[in-house]
């Protein structure tokens, strides 16, 4: 997308101009929908936070500063934390309706867990955004921490304490060798 344009669109936001939504639609929307897809991964889960998106993006468009992200990279994380937030709500409601029998949970050793068949995506559901966010950068979108840093807006050091922080949460969800296992796996 051309400067001008991405500018127009911002200088319409501003103005609360109806046509911006319009031409964010028409030159991000796909875009916005595969992040929503990835992270929901259902057709009409990823409209309805395409949707659900577009609105916060409107209402928020006021708090929008080109100085602190690039106009993707806000509209990005938006679109992102939109489906976190649907994957979570919908996740709350199926853990309140499951009831099932977990007596022998902790009887599995060390030796009885395998990294590639754990499911780490769905255990980052169970920790906090910010680190969740963070995780997922590095992890699963192959990011180095300064891309991270720089992709996400947020400074290098937060990035860091976030990455410590949230495989501390990890560790308390799959003991202490599980997440050394995980780790090693992912960079080996």
């Amino acid at each position: 997308m051309s400067t001008l344009l991405e500018k127009h669109i911002v200088d319409l936001l501003k103005e609360s101009n109806d046509k911006a939504i319009s031409l964010l639609y028409e030159h991000y929307g796909d875009t916005l929908y595969g992040v929503a897809f990835k992270v929901v991964r259902n057709a009409d889960l990823a409209q309805d936070v395409v949707q659900e998106s577009f609105i916060k993006i409107w209402n928020k468009s006021h708090t929008y500063d080109p100085a602190k992200a690039k106009l993707f990279t806000w509209l990005f994380r938006i679109t992102r934390n939109t489906a976190i937030d649907k994957i979570r709500s919908l996740g709350n409601k199926s853990d309140k309706e499951i009831q099932m029998d977990v007596s022998d949970v902790y009887n599995l050793g060390v030796e009885g867990i395998r990294p590639e068949l754990i499911d780490m995506r769905k255990q980052l559901d169970k920790i906090e955004p910010k680190y969740q966010i963070v995780l997922e950068a590095l992890f699963f979108e192959g990011m180095t921490q300064q891309e991270a840093s720089e992709e996400l807006d947020i400074p290098l050091g937060t990035i860091k304490s976030r990455l410590k922080i949230g495989l501390r949460e990890l560790k308390k969800i799959y003991g202490a060798a599980s997440v050394v296992l995980i780790c090693l796996s992912h960079w080996l």
